[in-house]
């Protein structure tokens, strides 16, 4: 790719890719979504509801090339509201080209405007190439997650 990347947000024009995109961050997990999760979820993303998620897509070529979903929500240790970095995903074919950093940097700037400075996501394990650039970004926790069995 040598065209710039533009990060900029998601628009109803833009749902062909962001399905395919996030089709592809779904996959890199080993899990699939029924088709009203994907209209559902892109609705939320569009909708004007300050606790629904929001996003941001990467641009190049006039293609997507990359998502990242986020959200607010209130935190009992804190005034201010907390940002929630949910899903993160770049194209193999700009992987290694900035884009997610760009796409978390932009996250981080939404917060800072939206007063809330703190921003946080979970990774698999096994998600290294990703964590490389999360150990340079970010801090790494002690915490586990838990969840309700199913």
């Amino acid at each position: 790719m040598n065209t710039a990347v533009t990060i900029r947000r998601l628009t109803p024009r833009d749902e062909e890719d962001w399905r395919q995109l996030w089709s592809g961050y779904l996959a890199f997990y080993e899990t699939s979504l029924p088709p009203v999760i994907y209209a559902t979820t892109f609705a939320r993303l569009l909708g004007d509801d300050p606790m629904a998620p929001r996003a941001f897509v990467a641009e190049a070529d006039d293609r997507l090339v990359g998502l990242v979903h986020y959200f607010f929500h209130p935190h009992c240790w804190r005034i201010e509201p907390v940002c929630y970095l949910q899903d993160l995903f770049a194209d193999e074919s700009v992987r290694g080209q900035g884009v997610g950093r760009a796409l978390i940097e932009t996250v981080y700037q939404a917060a800072d405007e939206a007063g809330a400075p703190s921003v946080y996501w979970l990774t698999q394990e096994f998600n290294t190439n990703a964590r490389q650039l999360y150990d340079r970004i970010g801090t790494v926790t002690p915490f586990i997650k838990y969840q309700r069995p199913h």
